[in-house]
């Protein structure tokens, strides 16, 4: 069947690439509204404590969105500055939207004010009734008032204008990163594979598919909420595996050519070998992630459904927008290099993956001993992770929201702490409250418990004050802790322990809970498809096996520069101390998903030369003996062909990726960082170095599958 749609898309290619046109076109104006359509998932589950601490204080008394200032550098009771900003403050309280104002000129709030004089605080709320764009756009009239406040230095942040700086960088980020990175990638594919022309298969495909794939999500996002992971993952994911699809048809087609077929027929024969490949890659993927589907995770879901969707335009354009590329510039793609290329695409005995290969063969034991040993020592650092919520810390340093926050965390201490909320199920001056707020006192870690306003439906609110960690964190380590030591505390009476560091507590503790349970799926389901592709038992086993070595290595690398500082100068950034919570999904998703395409290439084209060595005749004499040698042949033979195609797509994402990694923001570098290590560890140490090892230690038990013998 797939030979077939090779001929038919030859025959039809103009049609093909003008259908094609107007999705891109579609995918280009329709899609980019995605980006206003995307939410921002809440990572609580509705049960967890704090969401229920959240929903009933936002019902009882609702909070509008803060902005916040820090003024420094004069007296804050000079008689000239007292009466400017007196009047500057009064401005702020009328304008539009502004309900509350809090400051030591008008409000007297001398809590605010530096014990030197030298410096103040002032916050600002914002009407709760609002809409999130008629918040935004009166926090930026209170900014600009405030800025003229006659101090020497006036820094305004708060989280609404931090969320929004942190949006806007995250654009700039990605479209700086992506216009390298395509730039560099096409130089790249046109000296590997030696034209221009055939250079833009590539990245023409991988725009393809990320325009489809985007239009598709803002069609959903207009039936149901969408969120800013799905586009994450479609951007990222579906680039990387739209190149890879292209790039392994386009080398099997070159292949085809060399061998003297006509153009349809080449096409025909690329679809039936290389189009069976990137189908069942692609089902291996999507599949693996709809089990994700399963765990309704608030995270986890969005996640999947962008995979879903990335993995759906990749594939599709690897099937059609790719052959009726080549079926049009055929003439202008040249043959392979005669006596092969180092990076070029195509069957080299001299390319790098063969040479690892042979390498690991002639040491199996060695390369397999040292290579997950090396593996296990990159993952040592996750034995420390710390996962928070991200906040102004993670935007650039010269960013006026961290600026702000970097400020307040150094003059204005008191300011910093976040309090832990507690309601107790008793009435305001009920004795039960009365021991409760006895028995936090007493509770290691807790500084003060204040009684604060009560809450509808006889439910007392206390505010408890914890004891910052070494770091002066107050969602660090030791502030978690203290919040499971309050929910596990009997104070004689039922109580529910919400607030910021409740939240992220609540949201580790749900991912850790399901985090197994979807990496058990995700493994278990692979292991049936790629079991299916190579008939085989052990394979998938073992490709599982290595997936998870070289993820683990891939967020140890991660925890080693980015919370540890390792490197960090290099790369520009500040540490803070911790990973966002969400990165190592992330990572998960995406080098869960290249890892997939590079191994089910490699063990497709070591499975085919596997059923030709097993055709031909094996002496019953030398059977096991020669069986075995037919083994490693095959894999060499497999990595030989396939192993170009592998490392110049390893080397084209990894381009992708470094522009990421160039971003300013902290989480995108995250992500950019860890996908370039992901890649350069999966293709070099796994799939060059204990892929072979491995196959050649297990010989003919690679194959083994029940009811069948050894032989598969």
């Amino acid at each position: 069947m797939l030979e077939d749609l090779g001929r038919l898309l030859h025959r039809w290619r103009r049609p093909v690439l003008a259908t094609w046109a107007v999705v891109v076109v579609l995918g280009a104006v329709l899609g980019g509204s995605v980006f206003d359509l995307a939410e921002a998932p809440d990572p609580l589950r509705d049960d967890s404590d704090s969401a229920q601490v959240k929903e009933r204080l936002e019902a009882a008394d609702p909070e509008g969105e803060l902005v916040v200032a820090v003024l420094s550098g004069a007296d804050i009771y000079g008689i000239d500055l007292i009466d400017q900003a007196t009047r500057t403050l009064h401005d702020v309280r009328a304008l539009p939207d502004v309900v509350e104002v809090r400051d030591p000129w008008t409000t007297g709030a001398q809590d605010l004010v530096r014990p030197d004089r030298f410096g103040t605080v002032v916050t600002v709320e914002i009407d709760h009734t609002v809409d999130r764009d008629r918040a935004l756009a009166a926090a930026v009239e209170v900014e600009k008032t405030l800025q003229q406040v006659g101090m020497p230095e006036v820094l305004v942040g708060g989280p609404l204008l931090a969320e929004e700086a942190f949006g806007e960088q995250a654009v700039q980020d990605a479209a700086r990163g992506e216009g390298v990175a395509i730039l560099v990638l096409v130089a790249v594919l046109a000296l590997a594979l030696g034209g221009l022309v055939v250079g833009l298969l590539p990245v023409a495909t991988a725009l393809g598919s990320v325009c489809v794939a985007l239009l598709a999500l803002a069609g959903l996002a207009r039936l149901t909420p969408v969120s800013d992971y799905a586009v994450n993952v479609v951007t990222l994911l579906g680039l990387g595996l739209a190149v890879d699809y292209a790039l392994l048809v386009l080398g099997r087609f070159r292949e085809e050519r060399a061998a003297g077929t006509d153009v349809a027929a080449a096409l025909g024969r690329t679809l039936a070998t290389s189009g069976r490949t990137v189908l069942v890659s692609g089902l291996t993927v999507a599949t693996a992630l709809a089990g994700l589907l399963v765990l309704r995770d608030p995270v986890l879901s969005p996640m999947a459904v962008g995979g879903l969707v990335a993995v759906a335009g990749a594939t599709l354009t690897g099937l059609t927008l790719t052959p009726a590329l080549v079926a049009v510039s055929h003439d202008r793609i040249p043959a392979p290099a005669s006596g092969g290329r180092f990076l070029g695409g195509t069957p080299s005995a001299h390319a790098l993956l063969p040479r690892l290969a042979r390498f690991a063969q002639r040491r199996p034991w060695p390369v397999m001993l040292g290579g997950t040993a090396l593996l296990l020592l990159l993952s040592t650092p996750l034995l420390s992770l710390d996962l928070r919520n991200s906040d102004a810390r993670s935007l650039p340093r010269d960013s006026e929201p961290r600026l702000t926050q970097a400020a307040i965390e150094d003059g204005y201490p008191d300011q910093v702490a976040t309090p832990i909320t507690v309601l107790v199920e008793a009435e305001f001056t009920s004795q039960e409250t009365a021991d409760a707020m006895a028995g936090l006192a007493g509770i290691p870690g807790v500084v003060d418990v204040l009684l604060f306003d009560p809450v509808p439906g006889d439910v007392s609110q206390l505010l408890v004050e914890p004891e910052p960690d070494a770091a002066g964190d107050y969602d660090g380590p030791k502030v978690q802790d203290l919040v499971r030591r309050l929910r596990a505390a009997d104070l004689g009476a039922d109580v529910l322990v919400g607030g910021p560091t409740a939240e992220l507590v609540d949201t580790r503790d749900a991912l850790a809970d399901r985090a197994p349970i979807a990496v058990l799926v995700v493994a278990l389901l692979t292991a049936v498809l790629l079991g299916r592709l190579t008939r085989s038992v052990v394979v998938p086993i073992k490709a599982v096996a290595l997936n998870l070595l070289s993820l683990g290595a891939t967020l140890g690398v991660v925890v080693a520069i980015f919370q540890r500082g390792w490197g960090s100068s290099l790369l520009g950034f500040d540490s803070w101390g911790a990973l966002d919570v969400t990165t190592p999904l992330l990572l998960f998703m995406f080098a869960f998903g290249l890892s997939m395409d590079y191994h089910v290439f490699l063990v497709a084209r070591i499975r085919e030369a596997w059923d030709e060595a097993l055709a031909r005749p094996i002496r019953k004499r030398d059977r096991g003996r020669d069986l075995r040698a037919l083994n490693d042949e095959a894999v060499l033979t497999g990595i030989t062909a396939s192993g170009p195609v592998v490392t110049l797509a390893a080397v084209a994402i990894g381009i992708v990726f470094l522009g990421f990694a160039l971003g300013e923001l902290i989480a995108v570098k995250e992500i950019g960082v860890g996908m370039t290590v992901a890649v350069l560890l999966d293709v070099t140490v796994v799939r060059g170095l204990l892929l072979p090892a491995s196959m050649t230690l297990l010989g003919r038990w690679n194959w083994w599958l029940p009811g069948q013998g050894r032989q598969g």
